[in-house]
């Protein structure tokens, strides 16, 4: 790859046509048409998250006369360039002067660029970039794009996807899934986490239709023109978790709702009945595990594991194991009353504290209480034989 150092561009240069698209939240184009500030392996832009403190402090930096660091264009043509790295702080000055955010003044009130007296305005135009100018293959490109991404704020995983296999499956991706402003974002919202920004929905929507084999999608799908199948799958979970669960709780967020879709989808459910259920086991001190609330429902309530109810305390057990012993002492027999019942030398054997378990009598998924008059100790195996019977 060949690099060329660059010394002489001004900001004035680089926001020369500067556009930003507010749908996309990125940076289109500077240097009046000539740069490409976000091609498509780049990230979204993430500098005015978070209040915006990040891009406030590019100007900063700027009006204090600190450096910004090295910035990387790749030579795509001997007219075109793109940003290759620096797109964040490139778009936060072009930001800036085209009043898209403003900054702290000296008397503490909020200043738009416009509004700057012309000699700051000035020394923010004037200020000259360090840039290299790259050339080389794509593989070279992409290549020296993950390198120098190192520092910083770090490429997720899917940037670094999106990178590798930029071409119009993800761009056609990210217009969906990566658009802060589309309206559907805020029902994703209840089952997905993340951000749209971090191209988290887009990597939660290819990892689902994938069964998991994000990459090896992405590259069989990189030149495709439509992304039919990735929206049809990723709303055919939506709509069918919002159809079972018609109750939009916290805990949803996040779960793992492609395979879930992929065990279940094909089972009839009661959504009124379903709603009854998970407000009954919201309302139950019993369950620790929320989240494992919609698993345990679509199962068929049947591995109450997933709801990590809460077991007897160790006060429970040793009174409950003291009368047992003490009573089975009395009769000639096991203290674990299954073993009283079955045919083996365990019949009249007393176990020790520490080699029982404490089992609900009445399985609490059946309505048992995790109480003391509903507690009983089996020895380890027999508790472990019984399950949820």
């Amino acid at each position: 790859m060949i690099t060329t150092l660059r010394t002489k561009i001004t900001v004035k240069e680089i926001c020369a046509g500067f556009v930003y698209n507010e749908m996309q939240g990125k940076g289109l184009f500077g240097l009046s048409g000539r740069l490409t500030i976000q091609p498509e392996y780049q990230r979204c832009y993430i500098y005015a998250d978070n209040g915006g403190m990040k891009e406030i402090a590019v100007i900063d930096s700027i009006l204090k006369g600190y450096p910004l660091g090295l910035i990387y264009f790749n030579k795509v043509s001997e007219e075109i360039l793109e940003v290759l790295d620096g797109q964040q702080r490139i778009t936060s000055v072009g930001r800036f002067v085209t009043d898209k955010f403003a900054i702290r003044g000296g008397d503490g009130n909020p200043q738009y660029f416009s509004s700057m007296a012309e000699d700051k305005k000035t020394k923010i135009f004037d200020t000259k970039l360090l840039i290299y100018e790259c050339e080389g293959s794509e593989s070279e490109i992409k290549e020296w794009f993950k390198t120098i991404n190192i520092a910083g704020i770090p490429l997720n995983n899917q940037e670094l996807l999106n990178a590798v296999y930029s071409g119009p499956f993800v761009t056609l991706g990210k217009e969906e899934f990566s658009n802060s402003q589309n309206a559907n974002i805020q029902k994703w919202s209840a089952y997905v986490k993340g951000s749209a920004n971090r191209q988290d929905f887009l990597e939660r929507a290819l990892d689902w239709v994938s069964k998991g084999n994000i990459g090896e999608y992405m590259s069989k799908h990189r030149f495709d023109e439509n992304i039919n199948e990735l929206n049809r799958y990723f709303n055919s979970v939506i709509d069918w978790v919002s159809t079972v669960f018609t109750d939009v709780v916290s805990e949803m967020r996040g779960l793992e709702w492609g395979r879930l879709y992929e065990e279940y989808h094909k089972q009839s459910y009661n959504p009124a009945k379903v709603s009854s259920e998970v407000q009954r086991l919201y309302g139950d001190p019993y369950v620790n595990n929320r989240r494992g609330i919609f698993e345990f429902i679509l199962g068929g309530c049947a591995d109450p594991k997933l709801l990590d109810v809460r077991v007897f305390d160790e006060a429970t057990k040793k009174t409950v194991y003291k009368t047992q012993t003490n009573t089975a002492e009395k009769k000639g027999v096991s203290n674990c009353p299954l073993c009283v019942l079955g045919p083996d030398a365990n019949k009249t054997k007393i176990w020790k504290l520490s080699e029982m378990d404490a089992d609900h009598v009445a399985a609490w998924s059946k309505g048992g209480a995790t109480d003391i008059k509903n507690c009983q100790l089996l020895c380890k195996t027999h508790n472990r034989a019984k399950g949820n019977k």
